[in-house]
This record gives structure tokens, sequence and C-alpha cells, in this order.
């Protein structure tokens, strides 16, 4: 009798056993698959939205010149021609499209407005070719102005005033401005004029390559000096 009580109760461990067993594994892969859903769905997305980006259509300028055979569009039957060196005169279309393709150039509308229109003979590719070399250089050439910043104390050493005063005339040197901002602490807030004897002194060593733009002035417990170059 008791090992029939026995093998009762193992028999109950046994199912209850298994049925967590069983609850447990379907739990286990109800997360793994959740988890698999989440991490699968985000860098799809991503790539997605990345893709897009490099995809995205660059704004094209199309050039609405009328050259060669749109120039039979122009509603006026003739047309003042000019080349590199003189003017040909007033002329009928077709003639000067004759004359354009004897010299194996462009005939070009450039000043639709006048009447008659104006057009010109002449290398359309290469100037536009120039047009767009010249655009890049002057891009190129143009001077960016950036705002540099130096840090001071009223009470700076010497030779931290130097170093300081240093990196501005080297900044002020690539024709950039420079902000000058003095910086109190505790008591040092009730001797601002200490500071501003800094700042002028500051302007005045630098009279050979700048000018004060903003004299300074106070912004919080902080006082302020812009430089701009000569």
């Amino acid at each position: 009798m008791a090992d029939l009580r026995l093998l009762l109760h193992w028999y109950t461990i046994t199912e209850i056993s298994c049925k967590r067993v069983t609850i447990e594994i379907k739990c286990r892969f109800y997360f793994i698959e959740l988890v698999r859903r989440r991490t699968a769905k985000t860098p799809t997305k991503r790539r997605n939205t990345i893709a897009n980006k490099r995809r995205a259509p660059q704004k094209r300028v199309i050039d609405r010149t009328r050259l060669n055979n749109s120039i039979r569009l122009i509603k006026s039957k003739e047309i003042r021609v000019v080349d590199e060196e003189s003017q040909l005169g007033v002329m009928d279309i077709e003639s000067a499209l004759k004359i354009s393709r004897e010299r194996e150039l462009d005939l070009v509308e450039i000043s639709p407005q006048a009447d008659p229109p104006v057009c010109k003979i002449m290398d359309y590719t290469k100037f536009k070719f120039e047009e767009a070399k010249k655009a890049r250089k002057a891009k190129k050439s143009q001077a960016t102005v950036t705002l540099k910043e130096i840090r001071l104390r009223p009470s700076i050493d010497t030779h931290d005033y130097e170093f300081k005063k240093q990196n501005a005339r080297k900044f002020l040197g690539q024709g950039n401005k420079v902000k000058v901002t003095m910086r109190f602490r505790g008591r040092e807030f009730s001797h601002k004029e200490m500071g501003a004897n800094v700042l002028n002194k500051m302007a005045s060593e630098l009279t050979d390559i700048a000018k004060v733009e903003t004299r300074p002035k106070m912004d919080g417990r902080q006082m302020i000096m812009i430089l701009m170059a000569l």
C-alpha cells in the first residue's frame, strides 16, 4: 500500500514537472520569437531610411538657353547675329544656322528681349566649361569668417596672457573674428574694472592687425569683447 501511494505521488510530481517544462519551453520560444521580430524590424527600417536618403533626387539646374535648332522657336522671323569679334548683322534664322554649321560652332540666343533677338555664334560647350571653372574657383577663394574664442581671467599671469594674445593674433591673421571672454569667479566679480583693463590692453596691443567691433560689455558673470581683422 505504501509503495502504491509512493508511485502515485511520483506520477503526480512527474506530470506537474512535465507540464511546467512544456510551459517553460513554450514561453522561451515565444520570447525568442518576439526578440527576433523586434530586432529584425529595426535594421530593416534603418536600412530603408539610409537607402532612401542616398537615392534622394538631387536638384538639377535646367539650362533653358535656346541654341542651334531650338532657335527656330523664336517668334521673330529675323535675328541679329554676332560672333566673338564683330556683328554679322540682321538675317533670317536659317541663314544664321547655316553660318554656324559652316564654322562648326553653335548658334546661341543671348538676348531674347531685344528687338530683334540677339544670337551669338560660339562654342557653347567650351563656354559652359569656362563658366563652371570660374564658379568653382570663386567658391574656393571665398573667405569664410569664423568667430574664434579665447578666455581670460582678471588675475591672468604674464605668460598665459602672451600665449592667449598670440592665439588671437593667429586667428585674426587668418581673417577670423575673435571673441575675448573675461570670466569672473567669486570675489573677482566685484572688481570688474580689472577685467576691463586686461581686455583694453589686449585690444591696444593688437591695433596693428585688428579693430574692436564690440567694446567690452557684461554678459552675465563674464565680460565680452569682439575683435575683427583689418
